[in-house]
């Protein structure tokens, strides 16, 4: 069970909103099956970044990094410090230093707006991700969360969720759509990953990777559909192994 989780953005930080409010739901319900994660940590590069001010509001220890990403060995030193066992990506545009990558593998997770492999890669953030995908005439686009490793958006797969891309879209409408998946997609899959149920193997496989079928009750719905459904499907994806 990973138990502490330090969150690196570098926007205004809706998706540690999103994680934060889930992690906190599970501790007030008394619904989940184990001891449930707490976010220790939320570090920037962008001093003026909102993901730090929603720390600082929640008490939660915020920590400004170099403009130029952060020195490995200062990240390392901040998450060694603060007992990180997982590491959440939301919005963070810079690489992670490799030694981080080396010291938490299996152990870093990323949220991207687009179901990669697709509209992945340096420089492929925001809305430079959604023009593309109108650009392209892509029909369908998504939120993917995948393990991260020494390259922009390649790490294996931990789950995707799909969204419609409508015509007439903007990147701005398109991005909304999609922000609303990413806000249910990453707090699940953060919590399965530090339940331990998903998982890399020695080979840097995803261990028991998540599947989806193409019963009925499984196939994914492009129609616009409730939070209360798109969780059910999300949490099938995560437990479907």
């Amino acid at each position: 069970m990973m138990k502490r989780i330090g969150v690196l953005g570098s926007g205004g930080g809706s998706n540690l909103a999103a994680l934060y409010d889930h992690l906190r739901e599970l501790r007030e319900s008394g619904s989940a099956s184990g001891a449930v994660p707490e976010i220790v940590l939320v570090a920037s590069d962008q001093k003026g970044a909102g993901a730090l001010e929603r720390a600082r509001k929640w008490g939660v220890e915020a920590a400004v990094l170099p403009d130029r990403g952060a020195n490995a060995r200062q990240l390392e030193n901040l998450l060694r410090e603060h007992r990180v066992d997982l590491i959440v990506l939301a919005g963070y545009l810079r690489m992670v230093p490799r030694s981080v990558i080396g010291a938490y593998h299996g152990r870093i997770i990323n949220i991207h707006p687009a179901l990669l492999p697709a509209f992945g890669g340096a420089g492929m953030y925001g809305k430079r991700v959604h023009s593309a995908v109108i650009e392209h005439g892509a029909r369908v686009s998504g939120a993917t969360v995948h393990f991260v490793d020494e390259e922009y958006d390649r790490g294996p797969i931990i789950a995707q969720w799909p969204v419609p891309v409508l015509r007439g879209d903007t990147a701005e409408a398109l991005a909304a759509r999609v922000l609303r998946v990413e806000h249910l997609l990453l707090p699940r899959a953060a919590c399965a990953v530090a339940a331990g149920s998903i998982r890399l193997d020695e080979n840097g496989r995803i261990s028991h990777p998540p599947t989806v079928t193409h019963s009925p009750e499984l196939a994914f719905n492009l129609q616009p559909e409730s939070d209360e459904t798109i969780v059910e499907g999300i949490d099938r994806v995560l437990t479907d192994v």
